[in-house]
């Protein structure tokens, strides 16, 4: 296929909106569609490319593995915010985390952020379980955080933040409380940094991920893809998954008609439970009402 066959600008958007899904299973939406030219503007310049029309020629050719990694990571959308939807924060801070603290009996929480993109929500999880640090104290807190985007996961490591940056959804208390000063920005305190570990990782190629864990994050991820794509990251998610995990999504995002791995939490609004986990609760029930 070429880009005169295609029909100039729009065959080409159509080259690289394929060479997204094609990487990264990501569908782009018709919001993030029209901002295409502006997120590779950067990309054009950095390679010396006049168009969008030029970029795909180039890109068909096959022959520079960076250009087509730039493209990939431009595309990409990296939104976040600390404690976004502040509800569902809510809801960990006084009912999700303190349900697995009573539920865990070895004293080892798992959590795993699928799709953590610049670390924010990660962060914020972070800062509620310090901010209990003497429910947590002398537990082993494992949390993984993942994210195809590498340029978002150095980021994320880096825990380095602007003043727009945390005045998106941070607490002053927090802010003064967990990151220190660094040049006109702010970095996320060691403590904080230390317990988490930022992997690049592709959810339908996934790695890094192992064993169970017991609270998974993956918001604002789904929407990106086609069914059959969140039927397959559901999928991996019910793997990582045990009875008594809760499984979080953003707030468009659902289970229903995306598989038979997890159903609606029984405790815990707008959050999920495997569904065999859930079954068998209720059954139980009914043996014990019978």
């Amino acid at each position: 296929m070429s880009v005169d066959g295609a029909g100039s600008q729009q065959g080409a958007a159509r080259i690289l909106t394929g060479l997204l899904e094609a990487r990264t299973g990501q569908i782009l939406s018709e919001g993030r569609a029209w901002r295409m030219e502006t997120a590779l503007r950067p990309v054009l310049r950095a390679h010396g490319l006049e168009d969008m029309e030029a970029l795909a020629a180039k890109l068909l050719r096959k022959t520079d593995a960076a250009l087509e990694k730039a493209v990939i990571e431009a595309l990409l959308n990296n939104e976040s915010s600390f404690f976004r939807d502040l509800q569902l924060f809510d809801m960990l801070q006084s009912q999700i985390l303190p349900h697995l603290h009573e539920t865990r009996p070895n004293r080892v929480l798992r959590i795993w952020s699928a799709g953590c993109s610049t670390g924010q929500e990660v962060y914020s999880l972070a800062i509620q379980l310090r901010n209990a640090w003497s429910r947590w104290n002398g537990w082993q807190i494992e949390i993984l955080a993942t994210d195809i985007s590498g340029r978002a996961i150095e980021q994320a490591k880096s825990g380095i933040y602007s003043q727009m940056d945390v005045q998106r959804g941070l607490a002053i208390g927090d802010l003064i409380k967990w990151f220190e000063p660094h040049g006109d920005d702010w970095r996320a305190s060691p403590e904080l940094r230390r317990m988490i570990d930022f992997r690049q990782d592709n959810l339908f190629d996934a790695r890094e991920p192992s064993g169970e864990y017991d609270l998974l994050l993956c918001r604002n991820v789904l929407l990106y893809f086609t069914p059959e794509r969140r039927q397959a990251v559901l999928k991996l998610l019910g793997q990582h998954s045990h009875a008594g995990s809760v499984l979080l999504l953003g707030a468009g995002e659902t289970v229903i008609g995306q598989g038979d791995d997890f159903i609606a939490h029984p405790d815990f609004r707008g959050s999920y439970a495997r569904q065999a986990a859930v079954i068998a609760q209720r059954m139980a029930g009914m043996r014990r009402a019978g």
